[in-house]
């Protein structure tokens, strides 16, 4: 495949995840004061968009209280720092099965509620974007699946649309991909649609180079797409990106390092990634140009 450089790019960071990471990085926010003050210090840095979920602030224990994500928006559109929000919507698809010689009943760490619920703080904050992670898979550790059924991704896509809040399809591996064009050829999701490609995610597509360009060969032309890798390959796909024609996400959901033995914050890791974006002869969107490119709705202050 011929590749076309990347001449406009727009950043995003992840500001928290919703992974085990708070008790590895006294950088990892917890409150919905940290998440803010961390969201923006990466959006003065250079990012166009944040993304965000929610945490416990007492144990840094990933969190659906919608409480939280309010105090989050809030801050964040309260702020002198433009910066467009994408807030997940990936929690409450969690099966947790027992041992193999047991799966069942599923223990107490299974989190799976319906659609509406998925969508509750989306329809209370109204962010600019939100995620909708299409597709099932094994994610990581070893009775855990990460469930999103077609018929969930219809209801939870269809809302999305209805709130004019635009999804980011959060693509882990090519039939991924294959469903999200579906959910789009059905009218689920507007045409053109916005994928972020999950790279190097147990037990996703891997992030070697042959299967990212399959992945970024089966986006449809007129889509945007960002990409990411996590831990070590989180930057070297920031230039990945750029040269095969996408957008770049950062940040502390994906990687905790700044170089070996340093550890990082979502503020350096944008800036890092911004100088490889502009050392690569690219130049860096604001807020604003990316609004327009995507066709964004800005939202005021809850």
């Amino acid at each position: 495949m011929p590749l076309t450089m990347n001449q406009e790019v727009f950043v995003t960071c992840a500001v928290t995840g919703s992974g085990a990471t708070q008790d590895r990085s006294p950088h990892v926010p917890r409150s919905p004061l940290q998440i803010a003050d961390s969201a923006i210090a990466a959006a003065k840095a250079g990012a166009a968009i944040v993304h965000c979920h929610v945490r416990d602030p007492e144990t840094g224990a990933p969190s659906r209280d919608l409480g939280l994500y309010r105090e989050v928006t809030e801050r964040i559109r309260d702020a002198d720092t433009d910066v467009i929000l994408n807030l997940t919507a990936g929690m409450g698809g969690d099966l947790v099965f027992g041992p193999p010689s047991q799966p069942l009943p599923l223990t107490d760490a299974t989190d799976m509620i319906s659609a509406e619920n998925r969508v509750a703080h989306i329809a209370e904050c109204l962010p600019e974007i939100c995620t909708l992670d299409c597709g099932t898979m094994n994610f990581a550790e070893a009775d855990y699946v990460m469930t999103n059924t077609p018929g969930m991704l219809a209801a939870m896509g269809r809302t999305m649309t209805g709130l004019g809040v635009k999804p980011e399809i959060e693509v882990f591996d090519t039939g991924h991909l294959w469903l999200a064009k579906q959910l789009v050829n059905d009218g689920v999701l507007d045409s053109p649609a916005l994928a972020q490609l999950c790279m190097g995610v147990p037990w996703g597509a891997p992030d070697d180079l042959n299967t990212f360009l399959a992945m970024v060969n089966n986006v449809p032309n007129d889509w945007t797409w960002s990409t990411f890798s996590v831990g070590r390959n989180q930057m070297p796909y920031v230039a990945a990106a750029v040269l095969a024609g996408g957008h770049v996400r950062v940040g502390l959901e994906d990687n905790l390092w700044l170089a070996k033995g340093q550890l990082a914050t979502n503020e350096a890791l944008v800036t890092r990634a911004v100088t490889i974006i502009k050392a690569m002869g690219a130049r860096i969107m604001t807020p604003a140009e990316v609004r327009t490119k995507l066709a964004l709705q800005k939202r005021p202050p809850v």
